[in-house]
Protein backbone atom coordinates (compact mmCIF):
# COMPACT_ATOMS: atom_id res chain seq x y z
CA UNK A 1 0.00 0.00 0.00
CA UNK A 2 1.39 3.40 -0.91
CA UNK A 3 2.22 5.91 1.78
CA UNK A 4 -1.06 7.22 3.19
CA UNK A 5 -1.82 10.94 3.07
CA UNK A 6 -3.22 12.66 6.14
CA UNK A 7 -6.88 13.55 5.86
CA UNK A 8 -8.79 16.01 8.02
CA UNK A 9 -12.56 15.50 8.15
CA UNK A 10 -14.11 18.53 9.76
CA UNK A 11 -17.20 20.69 9.84
CA UNK A 12 -19.43 22.34 12.44
CA UNK A 13 -21.07 20.34 15.18
CA UNK A 14 -23.97 18.13 14.02
CA UNK A 15 -22.84 18.22 10.37
CA UNK A 16 -22.60 14.43 9.99
CA UNK A 17 -18.91 13.71 10.47
CA UNK A 18 -19.53 10.33 12.14
CA UNK A 19 -21.59 9.06 9.20
CA UNK A 20 -18.87 10.21 6.80
CA UNK A 21 -16.23 8.36 8.84
CA UNK A 22 -18.30 5.19 8.66
CA UNK A 23 -18.51 5.55 4.87
CA UNK A 24 -14.73 6.01 4.62
CA UNK A 25 -14.10 2.98 6.81
CA UNK A 26 -16.22 0.82 4.52
CA UNK A 27 -13.83 1.62 1.68
CA UNK A 28 -10.33 1.94 3.24
CA UNK A 29 -8.38 0.81 6.33
CA UNK A 30 -8.66 4.09 8.19
CA UNK A 31 -7.99 4.97 11.82
CA UNK A 32 -9.62 8.00 13.42
CA UNK A 33 -7.69 10.56 15.44
CA UNK A 34 -10.23 12.44 17.54
CA UNK A 35 -10.09 16.24 17.17
CA UNK A 36 -12.62 17.16 19.84
CA UNK A 37 -11.90 18.87 23.14
CA UNK A 38 -14.93 17.31 24.89
CA UNK A 39 -14.84 13.62 23.96
CA UNK A 40 -11.31 13.30 25.36
CA UNK A 41 -13.00 13.04 28.79
CA UNK A 42 -14.13 9.78 30.36
CA UNK A 43 -17.73 9.69 31.57
CA UNK A 44 -18.84 12.33 29.06
CA UNK A 45 -20.33 10.15 26.34
CA UNK A 46 -23.86 11.22 25.48
CA UNK A 47 -23.32 14.98 25.42
CA UNK A 48 -20.21 14.66 23.23
CA UNK A 49 -21.86 12.31 20.70
CA UNK A 50 -19.02 9.88 21.32
CA UNK A 51 -18.94 6.80 19.05
CA UNK A 52 -20.39 3.76 20.79
CA UNK A 53 -18.54 0.55 21.58
CA UNK A 54 -19.63 -1.19 18.37
CA UNK A 55 -18.39 1.67 16.17
CA UNK A 56 -15.09 1.86 18.05
CA UNK A 57 -14.64 -1.90 17.66
CA UNK A 58 -15.17 -1.58 13.91
CA UNK A 59 -13.05 1.54 13.38
CA UNK A 60 -9.97 2.23 15.56
CA UNK A 61 -10.33 5.57 17.36
CA UNK A 62 -7.56 7.46 19.16
CA UNK A 63 -7.62 10.31 21.71
CA UNK A 64 -11.01 9.32 23.12
CA UNK A 65 -11.45 8.85 26.88
CA UNK A 66 -7.86 9.81 27.62
CA UNK A 67 -8.54 12.13 30.58
CA UNK A 68 -10.61 12.35 33.73
CA UNK A 69 -12.92 15.42 33.69
CA UNK A 70 -10.87 16.92 36.52
CA UNK A 71 -7.84 17.15 34.21
CA UNK A 72 -6.97 19.70 31.54
CA UNK A 73 -5.65 19.28 28.02
CA UNK A 74 -3.92 21.75 25.73
CA UNK A 75 -3.60 22.34 22.00
CA UNK A 76 0.14 21.77 22.30
CA UNK A 77 -0.41 18.41 23.92
CA UNK A 78 -2.94 17.50 21.23
CA UNK A 79 -0.40 18.34 18.54
CA UNK A 80 2.19 16.05 20.09
CA UNK A 81 -0.32 13.24 20.63
CA UNK A 82 -1.76 13.52 17.12
CA UNK A 83 1.68 13.44 15.49
CA UNK A 84 2.57 10.32 17.48
CA UNK A 85 -0.63 8.59 16.36
CA UNK A 86 -0.10 9.64 12.73
CA UNK A 87 3.32 7.99 12.79
CA UNK A 88 1.97 4.81 14.38
CA UNK A 89 -0.99 4.55 11.99
CA UNK A 90 1.25 4.98 8.97
CA UNK A 91 3.56 2.32 10.35
CA UNK A 92 0.56 -0.05 10.29
CA UNK A 93 -0.01 0.99 6.65
CA UNK A 94 -3.41 2.41 7.49
CA UNK A 95 -4.79 5.85 6.61
CA UNK A 96 -4.91 8.41 9.44
CA UNK A 97 -8.08 10.53 9.43
CA UNK A 98 -8.27 13.46 11.84
CA UNK A 99 -11.95 13.96 12.60
CA UNK A 100 -13.64 16.57 14.77
CA UNK A 101 -14.54 20.20 15.17
CA UNK A 102 -12.12 21.71 17.70
CA UNK A 103 -10.55 24.26 15.42
CA UNK A 104 -7.86 25.30 17.91
CA UNK A 105 -6.46 21.77 17.69
CA UNK A 106 -6.38 21.91 13.89
CA UNK A 107 -4.70 25.31 14.06
CA UNK A 108 -2.02 23.94 16.38
CA UNK A 109 -1.27 21.11 13.97
CA UNK A 110 -1.53 22.95 10.66
CA UNK A 111 -0.29 26.44 11.51
CA UNK A 112 1.72 26.20 14.72
CA UNK A 113 1.07 27.73 18.13
CA UNK A 114 1.64 31.14 19.61
CA UNK A 115 3.83 31.03 22.71
CA UNK A 116 1.11 32.18 25.12
CA UNK A 117 1.60 32.14 28.90
CA UNK A 118 0.50 28.85 30.48
CA UNK A 119 -2.72 28.56 32.47
CA UNK A 120 -2.60 29.71 36.08
CA UNK A 121 -5.12 27.93 38.32
CA UNK A 122 -5.04 30.57 41.06
CA UNK A 123 -5.82 33.40 38.65
CA UNK A 124 -8.61 31.40 37.00
CA UNK A 125 -10.19 30.82 40.40
CA UNK A 126 -9.98 34.54 41.12
CA UNK A 127 -11.71 35.31 37.84
CA UNK A 128 -14.39 32.69 38.52
CA UNK A 129 -15.10 34.28 41.90
CA UNK A 130 -15.24 37.74 40.33
CA UNK A 131 -17.62 36.46 37.64
CA UNK A 132 -19.85 34.85 40.27
CA UNK A 133 -20.16 38.22 42.03
CA UNK A 134 -20.30 40.58 39.05
CA UNK A 135 -21.24 38.46 36.03
CA UNK A 136 -19.26 37.77 32.86
CA UNK A 137 -20.45 40.96 31.08
CA UNK A 138 -18.63 42.93 33.79
CA UNK A 139 -15.44 40.97 33.13
CA UNK A 140 -15.97 41.54 29.41
CA UNK A 141 -16.08 45.28 30.14
CA UNK A 142 -12.84 44.95 32.11
CA UNK A 143 -11.27 43.14 29.14
CA UNK A 144 -12.42 45.94 26.84
CA UNK A 145 -10.41 48.39 28.93
CA UNK A 146 -7.16 46.40 28.86
CA UNK A 147 -7.50 44.58 25.52
CA UNK A 148 -10.16 46.23 23.30
CA UNK A 149 -9.16 44.21 20.21
CA UNK A 150 -9.82 40.88 21.90
CA UNK A 151 -12.98 42.11 23.64
CA UNK A 152 -14.40 43.27 20.31
CA UNK A 153 -14.46 39.73 18.93
CA UNK A 154 -15.90 38.07 22.07
CA UNK A 155 -19.50 37.99 23.24
CA UNK A 156 -20.15 39.32 26.77
CA UNK A 157 -21.09 35.81 27.98
CA UNK A 158 -18.21 33.95 26.32
CA UNK A 159 -16.85 33.01 29.73
CA UNK A 160 -14.05 30.67 28.68
CA UNK A 161 -12.42 33.06 26.23
CA UNK A 162 -12.93 36.14 28.40
CA UNK A 163 -11.29 34.32 31.30
CA UNK A 164 -8.34 33.20 29.19
CA UNK A 165 -7.77 36.71 27.80
CA UNK A 166 -7.87 38.29 31.26
CA UNK A 167 -5.67 35.53 32.65
CA UNK A 168 -3.02 36.23 29.99
CA UNK A 169 -3.13 39.94 30.77
CA UNK A 170 -2.83 39.44 34.53
CA UNK A 171 0.01 36.94 34.15
CA UNK A 172 2.07 38.83 31.57
CA UNK A 173 0.92 42.44 31.72
CA UNK A 174 0.37 42.23 27.95
CA UNK A 175 -2.98 41.96 26.16
CA UNK A 176 -3.66 38.69 24.36
CA UNK A 177 -4.03 40.57 21.07
CA UNK A 178 -0.36 41.59 21.24
CA UNK A 179 0.69 37.97 21.76
CA UNK A 180 -1.43 36.86 18.81
CA UNK A 181 0.01 39.61 16.61
CA UNK A 182 3.31 37.76 16.66
CA UNK A 183 3.86 35.15 13.97
CA UNK A 184 3.62 31.64 15.47
CA UNK A 185 6.61 29.35 14.96
CA UNK A 186 6.31 27.17 11.90
CA UNK A 187 5.31 23.55 12.57
CA UNK A 188 8.41 21.37 12.58
CA UNK A 189 6.70 18.25 11.22
CA UNK A 190 6.65 19.33 7.55
CA UNK A 191 3.47 17.34 6.84
CA UNK A 192 0.74 18.08 4.33
CA UNK A 193 -2.97 17.72 5.02
CA UNK A 194 -6.04 17.33 2.86
CA UNK A 195 -9.07 18.94 4.47
CA UNK A 196 -12.59 17.71 3.75
CA UNK A 197 -15.24 19.95 5.28
CA UNK A 198 -18.95 19.21 5.76
CA UNK A 199 -20.77 22.55 5.69
CA UNK A 200 -24.44 23.56 5.31
CA UNK A 201 -25.80 25.73 2.53
CA UNK A 202 -28.62 26.84 4.83
CA UNK A 203 -27.69 27.81 8.40
CA UNK A 204 -31.29 27.24 9.59
CA UNK A 205 -31.00 23.57 8.59
CA UNK A 206 -28.03 23.19 10.89
CA UNK A 207 -29.81 25.04 13.71
CA UNK A 208 -32.76 22.66 13.46
CA UNK A 209 -30.45 19.67 13.46
CA UNK A 210 -28.59 20.97 16.53
CA UNK A 211 -31.86 21.32 18.46
CA UNK A 212 -33.02 17.87 17.39
CA UNK A 213 -29.76 16.29 18.42
CA UNK A 214 -29.71 17.92 21.85
CA UNK A 215 -33.24 16.72 22.61
CA UNK A 216 -32.20 13.23 21.46
CA UNK A 217 -29.27 13.42 23.89
CA UNK A 218 -31.67 14.29 26.71
CA UNK A 219 -33.82 11.29 25.83
CA UNK A 220 -30.68 9.12 25.82
CA UNK A 221 -29.85 10.12 29.41
CA UNK A 222 -27.71 13.25 29.18
CA UNK A 223 -29.21 14.75 32.32
CA UNK A 224 -28.25 11.69 34.38
CA UNK A 225 -24.76 11.79 32.88
CA UNK A 226 -24.30 15.41 33.97
CA UNK A 227 -25.81 14.68 37.39
CA UNK A 228 -23.21 11.94 37.97
CA UNK A 229 -20.47 14.47 37.26
CA UNK A 230 -22.20 17.09 39.39
CA UNK A 231 -22.08 14.80 42.41
CA UNK A 232 -18.28 14.67 42.32
CA UNK A 233 -16.81 17.19 44.77
CA UNK A 234 -13.68 17.71 42.65
CA UNK A 235 -15.55 18.98 39.58
CA UNK A 236 -16.67 22.58 39.10
CA UNK A 237 -17.46 25.11 36.39
CA UNK A 238 -13.88 26.37 36.30
CA UNK A 239 -12.80 23.19 34.51
CA UNK A 240 -12.74 22.95 30.70
CA UNK A 241 -14.73 19.70 30.84
CA UNK A 242 -17.67 21.22 32.68
CA UNK A 243 -17.64 24.25 30.38
CA UNK A 244 -18.43 22.08 27.36
CA UNK A 245 -21.71 23.06 25.69
CA UNK A 246 -24.65 21.19 27.15
CA UNK A 247 -22.79 20.23 30.30
CA UNK A 248 -22.35 23.80 31.53
CA UNK A 249 -26.01 24.68 31.06
CA UNK A 250 -27.34 21.52 32.73
CA UNK A 251 -24.86 22.09 35.56
CA UNK A 252 -26.42 25.51 36.13
CA UNK A 253 -29.83 23.83 36.32
CA UNK A 254 -28.55 21.31 38.87
CA UNK A 255 -27.08 24.21 40.86
CA UNK A 256 -30.53 25.80 40.93
CA UNK A 257 -29.40 28.87 38.98
CA UNK A 258 -31.83 28.38 36.06
CA UNK A 259 -34.81 26.21 35.19
CA UNK A 260 -34.54 23.02 33.14
CA UNK A 261 -36.23 24.68 30.16
CA UNK A 262 -33.81 27.59 30.39
CA UNK A 263 -30.89 25.16 30.50
CA UNK A 264 -32.12 23.43 27.34
CA UNK A 265 -32.64 26.72 25.50
CA UNK A 266 -29.21 28.00 26.55
CA UNK A 267 -27.51 24.75 25.58
CA UNK A 268 -29.03 24.83 22.10
CA UNK A 269 -28.11 28.51 21.71
CA UNK A 270 -24.53 27.85 22.88
CA UNK A 271 -24.20 24.98 20.41
CA UNK A 272 -25.39 27.23 17.59
CA UNK A 273 -22.78 29.81 18.58
CA UNK A 274 -20.13 27.09 18.58
CA UNK A 275 -21.17 26.07 15.07
CA UNK A 276 -20.95 29.70 13.94
CA UNK A 277 -17.39 30.00 15.26
CA UNK A 278 -16.42 26.73 13.59
CA UNK A 279 -17.76 27.88 10.22
CA UNK A 280 -15.97 31.22 10.53
CA UNK A 281 -12.67 29.43 11.07
CA UNK A 282 -13.29 27.00 8.23
CA UNK A 283 -13.94 29.83 5.80
CA UNK A 284 -10.44 31.10 6.56
CA UNK A 285 -9.13 27.86 4.97
CA UNK A 286 -9.68 28.45 1.24
CA UNK A 287 -7.96 25.20 0.21
CA UNK A 288 -10.48 22.97 1.98
CA UNK A 289 -12.76 20.71 -0.09
CA UNK A 290 -16.34 21.58 0.87
CA UNK A 291 -19.16 19.02 0.80
CA UNK A 292 -22.78 20.04 1.37
CA UNK A 293 -23.72 18.30 4.62
CA UNK A 294 -27.42 18.78 3.86
CA UNK A 295 -27.23 16.56 0.78
CA UNK A 296 -28.51 13.02 1.20
CA UNK A 297 -25.37 11.70 -0.51
CA UNK A 298 -22.93 13.70 1.68
CA UNK A 299 -21.05 10.64 3.05
CA UNK A 300 -20.69 9.33 -0.48
CA UNK A 301 -19.37 12.70 -1.65
CA UNK A 302 -16.71 12.53 1.07
CA UNK A 303 -15.72 9.05 -0.15
CA UNK A 304 -15.55 10.32 -3.75
CA UNK A 305 -13.36 13.26 -2.74
CA UNK A 306 -10.96 11.02 -0.86
CA UNK A 307 -10.86 8.52 -3.76
CA UNK A 308 -9.97 11.34 -6.15
CA UNK A 309 -7.15 12.46 -3.89
CA UNK A 310 -5.77 8.95 -3.46
CA UNK A 311 -5.73 8.35 -7.20
CA UNK A 312 -4.05 11.69 -7.98
CA UNK A 313 -0.28 12.25 -8.12
CA UNK A 314 1.37 12.83 -4.75
CA UNK A 315 2.08 16.31 -3.46
CA UNK A 316 -1.47 17.62 -3.22
CA UNK A 317 -3.11 18.74 -0.03
CA UNK A 318 -3.00 21.61 2.41
CA UNK A 319 0.48 22.41 3.56
CA UNK A 320 1.21 22.99 7.22
CA UNK A 321 1.62 26.67 6.52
Amino acid sequence: MKRAPIFCLTGPTASGKSAACAALASRWPIEIINVDSASIYRGMDIGTAKPDAAERARIPHHLLDILDPAESYSAARFRDDALAHITAIRHREHIPVLCGGTMLYYRALLRGLHDLPPAQTAIREQLDQQAAQQGWPALHAELARVDPMTAARLAPHDSQRIQRALEIYRVSGRPMSSWLAQEPPEPAHGLNFYMLSLEPTDRSWLHHRIAQRFHAMLEAGLEAEVEALHQRPDLHTGLPSIRCVGYRQLWMFLDGEISRDQAIDRAVAATRQLAKRQLTWLRSMPDRHVVDCQAEHAPGAIVDAMATFLSAPSGQGISAR
